[in-house]
């Protein structure tokens, strides 16, 4: 089989520190894996807005997985059949957008989920090639708790239903969205994703999914936010757009060669 690539994301979200992802929205799988050599602990691709297709997810998670890295996948709002196909890819991990209720959160659990927690069809076997792992029992026993499930909270209804929702059996945590929960927030007058006036509710969230051993993750805007987070109890974090990398790192070495 090979050298084994096992699913650790899990195993890392319950460690003591932050688990820090990259968020790729360039569906071209060099650049994929050109982000996944640099430390961060996990690629998240998007697929909801970012670029990436079924293709790409298909060749990205074979590059990041390569790279002893864990893979999460956003999938579009609604395409719970692509996150059964992204964990079929080899994914650790699929974040499904605009979970709004408990109905919406019971077909995203029914589709990342083996029975009898879930619904999911059988058909692992490019995930245990490119990991080098064992098929049959031993993967369908381990799967379900080896991979990880997050609902996206980031309207006032998934708000309203958040406890609902974080009781479905299947979810393993939830994602906040800070940009659409700051629409909600403002009744659509405003998107500003560290508006001050909703961090004590993004601070409940992650107390409320922790309380019920439940994850709790969240986009960092700006990547110096990522520790206030983390002390709020989010545990995986994702802190900038592979694009906003790559123009950060343009800006510091355009400095370092004007002496600036």
């Amino acid at each position: 089989m090979g050298i084994a690539h096992p699913y650790v994301l899990r195993d890392a979200l319950e460690s003591t520190k932050p688990v820090l992802t990259a968020w790729s929205s360039v569906p071209d799988t060099g650049f994929v894996s050109t982000v996944a050599r640099q430390p961060f602990d996990c690629v998240t691709l998007d697929m909801q807005h970012g670029g990436h297709d079924e293709r790409s997810v298909y060749d990205g998670v074979d590059a990041v997985v390569a790279l002893h890295k864990s893979c999460v996948v956003r999938i579009p709002v609604g395409r719970f059949d692509m996150a059964s196909r992204a964990l079929d890819f080899g994914a650790d991990a699929v974040i499904a957008p605009m979970v709004n209720s408990v109905d919406d959160a019971k077909a995203f659990a029914a589709a990342v989920k083996y029975p009898p927690v879930g619904g999911r069809s059988w058909g692992p076997s490019r995930a245990l090639s490119i990991r080098g792992l064992e098929g049959g029992d031993a993967h369908l026993h381990n799967a379900n708790r080896a991979t990880v499930s997050f609902a996206m909270i980031e309207t006032r209804e998934a708000m309203t239903a958040l406890d609902d929702i974080l009781a479905v059996d299947g979810i393993d945590g939830v994602f906040v969205g800070p940009a659409d929960f700051s629409i909600a927030w403002s009744n659509g007058e405003s998107v500003d994703p560290r508006r001050d006036d909703m961090m004590d509710t993004i601070a409940e969230i992650a107390q409320r999914a922790t309380a019920v051993g439940k994850y709790a993750g969240i986009f960092a805007v700006v990547p110096s936010d990522a520790p206030k987070f983390h002390a709020m109890g989010y545990g995986l974090i994702a802190i900038g757009f592979d694009t906003a990398v790559v123009a950060a790192g343009a800006r510091a070495v355009l400095s370092a060669a004007n002496g600036s």
